[in-house]
């Protein structure tokens, strides 16, 4: 499917019925309820009390903070601190990244090929 091309229907999504899976970290772990749909994946991600993650990501992602606070850092070595109600945006391979956490969080993310390195 190419970037910009989707069409998806009205649909609705109660989180809480949405299987979990755990991905463990560095330290810590994440939990993820997963929704695809045509090229596009819907997350919501909850972080653990001292959740570090255990690789530098390079996928693209919309990232929104509902609740706790998010340590990202760059390769470049610039960190930033996401609280409540912040996101960040980055395409495929623009910046490699990684996640962590002392309190907890709990995020939306969203990816897929719109996010593609043209």
């Amino acid at each position: 499917m190419s970037p910009g091309n989707y069409k998806i229907p009205f649909h609705t999504t109660n989180w809480e019925e949405v299987p979990a899976t755990n991905h463990p970290g560095e330290s810590g772990y994440s939990t993820w309820r997963t929704h695809e749909i045509n090229g596009l994946r819907i997350r919501m991600v909850e972080y653990s009390k001292n959740y570090a993650a255990d690789h530098w990501c390079e996928k693209g992602h919309l990232l929104f903070v509902l609740q706790g606070e998010l340590n990202t850092e760059l390769s470049t070595g610039e960190k930033f601190t996401l609280t409540e109600g912040m996101s960040y945006q980055v395409s495929d391979h623009r910046s490699s990244h990684r996640s962590s956490t002392e309190r907890g969080a709990k995020l939306i993310i969203v990816d897929g090929t719109f996010l593609a390195d043209q």
